[in-house]
């Protein structure tokens, strides 16, 4: 995972440590908790005397444990308890595609207990799929800091007869709606991602959604499926083994993890850029900088679906 913009996330996080009256040496070690999740270190010096917080902090994840999303939280729960004195309990509530956690968090008292873990799926996805959601990402919750952004890897079986991204979509134009690609499931951020592509390039390929990202890898090694755009922990094994071919990756700069791996934008596709991201919110009143790039999100994966003709049960 690549962690980016800490510049935003230090002012994120200032911003909500100077409403919740942290004195200057807890706001200080909070933002160097932050600074450390994005690959920096902030450091400052002053004594803490200020009464928040008073009890543990809450930190809902709507997904369940054991996945990428937790381990982020726990990380960052680990090492703010010892900066501000107490604990933060990861509370796990997964379910409906993130909607029940991000329900409970939107409803929570905004009092500074509950924390959040947004993300592209449950912040921008969920708006653009389903109609009546019961919680508005950008009317309930107030943004703390972006904690981390990554790409995604295009990866192909190697029975594919594709090693570029140029060659694989020549060979979707010549065999349209022959190739197909797995995702771990309708509106998961695989699943978007892919549709994504398909829009910009016009490629007819088949979706085949999965329970979870473990069960599309496993029948894409296996040649049941052709390709799939996935997170980067999950697939790197299989791309160092030789399983599966990494065709492009989706940011507009190329992944650390997959330096020799081209963009999908340099591969022919421009102004093609796709991030999945992770961040911290409490309710109400989000601030104005990762606002701004929820609804962005909200508006291009809402203009996507209206195009694309895309629904989930």
């Amino acid at each position: 995972m690549a962690y980016g913009s800490a510049v935003d996330g230090l002012d994120g996080l200032r911003r909500h440590c100077w409403r919740m009256a942290i004195t200057r040496s807890v706001m200080a070690a909070a933002m160097s908790a932050a600074a450390m999740s994005v690959g920096t270190i902030a450091a400052a010096q002053s004594p803490d005397t200020s009464a928040y917080p008073s009890r543990p902090l809450r930190l809902i994840v709507p997904f369940p444990p054991g996945g990428g999303n937790d381990i982020l939280a726990r990380t960052v729960g680990q090492r703010l308890s010892p900066i501000l004195g107490q604990q933060t309990v990861v509370d796990n509530r997964g379910g409906a595609g993130g909607v029940l956690g991000a329900t409970l968090a939107a409803k929570a008292p905004p009092d500074g207990y509950t924390l959040f873990l947004g993300s592209l799926g449950n912040l921008a996805h969920n708006p653009a799929l389903k109609e009546n959601l019961p919680y508005k990402p950008l009317g309930d919750f107030e943004t703390v800091t972006l904690l981390a952004t990554s790409s995604l890897v295009l990866a192909v079986n190697p029975r594919v007869q594709a090693d570029s991204v140029s060659a694989l979509l020549a060979l979707a134009k010549a065999n349209p709606g022959k190739l197909n690609y797995a995702s771990a499931g309708a509106g998961s951020s695989l699943h978007m991602t892919a549709e994504l592509f398909k829009h910009a390039t016009g490629a007819n390929i088949l979706h085949v959604p999965y329970k979870g990202t473990g069960p599309a890898l496993t029948d894409l090694v296996g040649g049941r499926v052709d390709l799939i755009f996935s997170t980067m922990p999950p697939v790197l094994p299989h791309l160092q083994g030789g399983r599966l071919r990494a065709l492009g990756v989706t940011t507009a700069r190329r992944a650390p993890s997959l330096p020799d791996v081209p963009t999908i934008a340099e591969s022919g596709v421009a102004g093609f850029d796709v991030s999945n991201w992770q961040g911290i919110v409490t309710p109400r009143h989000t601030p104005a900088q990762f606002r701004a790039l929820i609804g962005a999100e909200i508006a291009r994966y809402t203009n996507l679906v209206k195009a694309s003709g895309i629904r989930i049960d």
